[in-house]
């Protein structure tokens, strides 16, 4: 009897220990509730258990075919417990989102955040940017709802902050600075945005007093974060103004990761509706990719890339623009010949090396090329009529130029090509002893531009060719006779060859510590930069400036949840290749940086209303400039005058209310007051070009209470009038006029017919993760906005009309998004 048992025993072991092996895998990654990684996580299990790595990476192998209760577990954070079920050798991808634990710790938690707010960044919901009814769709649509932040042309991505101007803002991706084409005038040319907002996972937005760890500008920093994948994924937003597609993945062993994205836009829409009839066929499109691989624990290489390719042609037919008053209308009519043809080449590569050598030092390398080439060509005809439309409602010529009061003609040529190459190569490195936080970094930048620059204005009035309004060529016809030769009213040809050579670095120290039961945390840095121009038939010039800066934050032991914050210090911003070039195409060399001193006060308070989140953020600052670079503006171009001849002072007060105005959505409203004026050699204060004084906000989203799918999204922007500029050679000093306020409401709605909580199991929508119809109605008051004057000479009458240019009216999309 014994003999038989002892076989059927030994079975029963084998087959029990068999069983036992069986396994089956769970991998991910963790985030905490701002979708950053988490390292350092516990992850166990009754009989084992795992760690998540630096990039909050985890693998877990569990016993197969039987309930496991795994526990995932970090101080600070509440703990998950889940169950899982799986059968033998099945792997799977489990994604948990841990929050702050607030009734553990008993105390207020910094999370990254609240971080943010120590060093006076403002953090945007992505999700908001995807969503957002905005003709110029991406990250740059955020930030014109932002007080201090201006974006006057739906078409452009280009934002002024703070009474700077839109060459006086920083941009990073990943730490890597981005750059932006030389030669765009308009909106309407423009294109894409270099960030892809498809690609992105983090948005963060100082408008002033940052840390000396960013770069050499006066204004603001743009710093975009690109997610890595934790699994396949696959998106495409589709509408009427183009196509955004994107893919991501990660490989099996969880060392590589990769995005791709593509983006394609049409203007059309827009330039079609406006005031000007015209042959319009633009070509804008780039691609990205962002990889990462991870050799080890330690060491990680991520590379950026993009290509861009923008063409714009432009044939002009007509147009009529009704102005003035309803007691003295007036209406200019133009009829064209010829046409633009402008491309833009951008291409842009970009390394970066992260290497942890302890736990407490951890260093860097970045290098990157970016090249741009460039050419603007046109030849545009333009006759005009100006004089009286009739505005007789009943009549069937209304709105006709019924009485001529000027005719002329102007032509404008351009044959502008431009080739810029830039090299970058940068260390830096972080460093904590003791609760002390060391930064440091060194860059080293060569920049290579070659320009050419012939355009011309000829302008024609009553069979007069108009002369430039100099001293040189007065014109006493016919009292007396004038034998010079006929020349262009404006005309500016140059060729360049340059050469930037750059060294940048800084170093900064913080920490955190206690005063009077509050938490202090203390910052301050400084930064320095040596750059020398050279090039041909150029005398070489070197220059050096050192920017100290500082930040205070105090949070005080209060029931309510209040910080405070003072930063500033020195700005500077040394002169790229268009600050050297003054209105005559000539490089100046001697150029000076532009100093600001700047100081912001801060304060953020946090608190529940109806039982929801909500955050009000209010800063004051003012901003005393030196040796100002002065210039003029035009849509979005920028000339400089290169004489550092003015001082300036900007100062003004920014608040934004944020909140769950509706319950799980988040919604701002922002309100900015600024003035900022300069004084050019010592003449007096006049307004500078960005001096727009008021600016009020409103970005609501909203769902159905009964359909909870079908979701309203409204962005409202109110902002007083710019300067209207200047005509050529005339003393802005004479023109200070101001356009008429910006006023504009977009709205869009969506249904939701998949996302992570309605999938579907059967049906040809099972294979979206997300799935998503909408609408947008574009300025849906149809308000005539304008962001440039066009000035008008007659000479019969001596006079210039300042003829407003009219931005975009209303304009219907459709749109579908998807994710696989």
């Amino acid at each position: 009897m014994k003999a038989k048992l002892l076989p059927l025993l030994l079975l029963f072991l084998v087959s029990a220990t068999s069983l036992t092996a069986q396994q089956a895998t769970i991998r991910g990654i963790i985030l905490d509730e701002d979708n950053n990684p988490v390292g350092g996580v516990n992850i166990s299990y009754n009989g084992g258990g795992a760690q998540s790595n630096l990039d909050g990476f985890y693998e877990l192998k569990i016993p197969a075919n039987q309930d496991v209760k795994v526990t995932f577990s970090y101080v600070g954070l509440k703990n998950i417990i889940q169950t899982f079920n799986l059968s033998k050798f099945e792997d799977v991808e489990y994604i948990p989102v841990m929050m702050v634990d607030v009734e553990q710790l008993g105390t207020t938690i910094i999370t990254g955040r609240k971080n943010k707010r120590i060093e006076g960044v403002t953090v945007l919901d992505i999700k908001a940017a995807e969503n957002i009814p905005t003709a110029n769709s991406g990250v740059e649509s955020l930030l014109a709802s932002l007080p201090g932040v201006f974006i006057n042309d739906e078409l452009s991505t280009q934002y002024s902050v703070r009474g700077g101007n839109f060459d006086e803002n920083l941009v990073y991706v990943n730490e890597i600075e981005v750059y932006r084409p030389f030669l765009i005038r308009s909106g309407q040319q423009e294109g894409l945005s270099f960030v892809n907002s498809d690609l992105t996972k983090s948005v963060d937005f100082s408008s002033g007093g940052f840390q000396a760890k960013f770069g050499d500008k006066l204004s603001s920093v743009l710093d975009i974060q690109y997610r890595k994948p934790t699994r396949f994924e696959a998106s495409a937003d589709l509408s009427l103004l183009g196509a955004n597609v994107s893919a991501g993945g990660i490989s099996d062993d969880g060392r590589l990761t990769g995005l791709i994205g593509l983006r394609y836009r049409d203007n059309s829409l827009f330039v079609n509706s406006k005031q000007t009839d015209v042959n319009f066929f633009p070509v804008f499109a780039d691609a990205q990719a962002y990889l990462t691989y991870k050799f080890s624990d330690k060491l990680q290489v991520d590379f950026l890339g993009n290509l861009a390719i923008n063409e714009y042609t432009y044939q002009p037919v007509t147009r009529q623009t009704n102005f003035g008053t309803l007691q003295d209308p007036i209406a200019l009519l133009i009829f064209y010949e010829g046409q633009e043809e402008d491309r833009y080449d951008t291409y842009f590569g970009a390394l970066k090396a992260s290497y942890e050598v302890s736990e407490n030092y951890t260093a860097k390398f970045i290098t990157s090329a970016y090249q741009t080439q460039e050419q603007e060509y046109f030849d545009i005809l333009a006759e005009y009529r100006i004089g009286t439309p009739n505005t007789n409602i009943g009549s069937e010529d209304l709105g006709e130029v019924e009485f001529t009061e000027g005719i002329g003609a102007q032509l404008r040529h351009a044959r502008n090509d431009l080739d810029a190459l830039i090299i970058n190569a940068e260390h830096k490195g972080l460093l904590d002893i003791n609760d002390n936080n060391f930064e440091y970094g060194i860059k080293y930048t060569h920049e290579d531009i070659r320009d050419r620059i012939q355009e011309y204005e000829i302008i024609d009035s009553a069979g007069f060719s108009v002369r430039p309004p100099l001293a040189d060529f007065a014109n006493n016809q016919p009292y007396e006779p004038f034998t010079e030769d006929i020349v262009p009213f404006t005309q500016v040809r140059a060729t360049n060859s340059v050469q930037i050579d750059r060294i940048s670095g800084y170093g900064q120290w913080s920490k955190k510590t206690s005063l009077a039961n509050g938490d202090l945390w203390l910052n301050a840095g400084v930064r320095f930069h040596n750059w020398t121009v050279s090039g041909d038939n150029l005398e070489s010039n070197t220059q050096t400036v050192v920017s100290p800066r500082a930040q205070v934050a105090y949070k005080p032991d209060w029931d309510m949840d209040m910080l405070f914050r003072l930063s500033g210090g020195l700005y500077h911003q040394p002169p790229f290749y268009r600050e050297l070039r003054d209105l005559s195409g000539t490089v100046r060399p001697e150029v000076k940086a532009q100093q600001s001193a700047h100081i912001v006060l801060g304060n953020d308070y946090s608190f529940k209303l109806w039982g929801r989140p909500f955050t009000l953020n209010s800063e004051v600052y003012y901003k005393d400039l030196t040796d100002v670079n002065t210039y003029t503006l035009e849509n979005v171009r920028i000339r400089y005058r290169a004489n550092n001849n003015a001082t300036a002072y900007a100062y003004g007060l920014d608040t934004r209310l944020a909140g769950e105005f509706v319950p799980g959505t988040e919604s701002w409203v922002s309100f900015g007051y600024l003035k900022t004026e300069e004084n050019q050699d010592g003449r007096g204060n006049i307004a500078r070009p960005t001096d727009q004084r008021l600016k009020f906000a409103v970005l609501f989203q909203d769902y159905a209470k009964f359909i909870p799918d079908l979701k309203l999204y409204l962005n409202l922007t109110y902002n007083t009038g710019l300067p209207g500029g200047s005509p050529a050679f005339a003393d802005p000093y004479d023109f200070q006029t101001r356009l008429r306020d910006y006023r504009r409401v977009d709205i869009g709605t969506s249904y939701v017919l998949v996302d992570e909580n309605k999938l579907k199991e059967s049906g040809w929508l099972k294979v979206f993760r997300e799935f998503t119809i909408g609408a947008e109605i574009f300025n849906i008051f149809d308000v005539r906005n304008s962001i440039t004057n066009t000035f008008v000479r007659d000479v019969d009458t001596q006079q210039q009309f300042a003829v407003p240019n009219f931005l975009t009216p209303r304009v219907f999309n459709v749109r579908v998004k998807m994710k696989f």
